[in-house]
């Protein structure tokens, strides 16, 4: 029986996402993003970005060309997202339109700024009324405000909501001084109690609803070594499971970061194994007990490992990723 008919049966199991979302609004970047994308696989996400990618003013025109790029075969794997203005900015409905007649959707959509539960639910009902009998795309939303904060067990469980991602700028900027500009910083964000506070309360809301918190920008482009760290820590500490890239050289660190070890790998690989030789009853695995709590575990780590892009023995990947599930 497959894990995920063993482990997880009657339950809804948690979403999984790519762990790399890659934020491009310029043209050349959008199409050299979706041409690394093409080669690489879709072991990350695109979001071409409407809001702050656009010029203002050239707000149809922007969406347009997005709409072109959703359809060119430049969107070879179907995982393409697009960030369009907040709920209330006047381009919000002008965006839904062109994207709901453009002959391919994007994978989801990103909507920013949300302040709070009524607002996602105004903006989930303008993207149904615009893709009318279709099936409209899944929301991915923002929160960067103390209002967002304040409701994000309510935002996080919308059901049209795959995602929640973090927004540290404003929310710092939001603060008006009281949190000092270190914050922003590649280490201070991590450190400053009322930034770690936001951080784990919407990792701890997105997984309470069996949705993915997505981690927030961080601007280090030189040192690959400190980006590494830095979304290790997100990982590690705080939960997250995906995580914002803005240039294509933060793409391979963060994927890196994210992915199990290779130790990590291999023990989950011996337990399922083992655990699925027994008809997923308990094991004793290096003098240690195992059952079906710990083998959700090992299995979120081993399908982590698959989404990262990780080279699986040929057999691990044919036997628990390779074919239709069947019990």
């Amino acid at each position: 029986m497959h894990p995920r008919l063993a482990l997880f049966a009657g339950e809804t199991q948690p979403l999984s996402l790519p762990v790399v979302d890659h934020y491009c609004g310029i043209e050349k970047l959008m199409r050299k993003s979706l041409a690394l994308q093409a080669a690489r696989g879709p072991v990350f996400d695109v979001t071409l970005d409407c809001e702050d990618g656009a010029v203002v003013g050239a707000e149809t025109e922007h969406v347009q060309l997005v709409a072109e790029l959703l359809a060119s075969p430049e969107n070879r794997h179907g995982r393409v997202g697009v960030r369009v203005h907040p709920v209330d900015h006047p381009a919000f409905e002008l965006e839904l339109q062109a994207l709901a007649a453009a002959p391919v959707a994007p994978a989801y959509l990103m909507l920013p700024k949300i302040e709070s539960h009524a607002q996602l639910a105004r903006g989930a009902a303008a993207v149904r009324q615009a893709w009318g009998t279709r099936s409209a795309p899944p929301l991915q939303a923002l929160i960067e405000t103390h209002g967002g904060l304040r409701e994000v067990e309510t935002i996080a469980a919308h059901p049209a909501l795959q995602s929640l991602s973090f927004g540290l700028m404003d929310f710092v900027s939001a603060h008006h001084g009281a949190i000092p500009r270190e914050a922003l910083t590649l280490d201070g964000q991590f450190d400053h109690p009322l930034v770690r506070q936001a951080k784990l309360a919407i990792a701890a809301a997105c997984h309470g609803h069996g949705i993915v918190p997505s981690h927030c920008v961080v601007t280090e482009l030189r040192s690959r070594s400190r980006l590494q760290e830095a979304a290790r820590r997100a990982a590690r500490e705080f939960g997250y499971t995906r995580m914002w890239s803005i240039h294509p050289d933060q793409i391979e660190p963060i994927l890196e970061a994210f992915a199990p070890s290779t130790a990590e790998v291999d023990e989950a690989i011996e337990i399922l194994d083992a655990a699925q030789a027994a008809g997923w009853g308990p094991i004793r695995h290096r003098d240690q007990l195992h059952d079906r709590a710990s083998y959700r575990l090992f299995w979120s780590l081993l399908e982590r490992a698959q989404r990262t892009g990780q080279d699986l023995p040929v057999e691990v990947r044919q036997r628990y990723f390779g074919a239709t599930i069947a019990a």
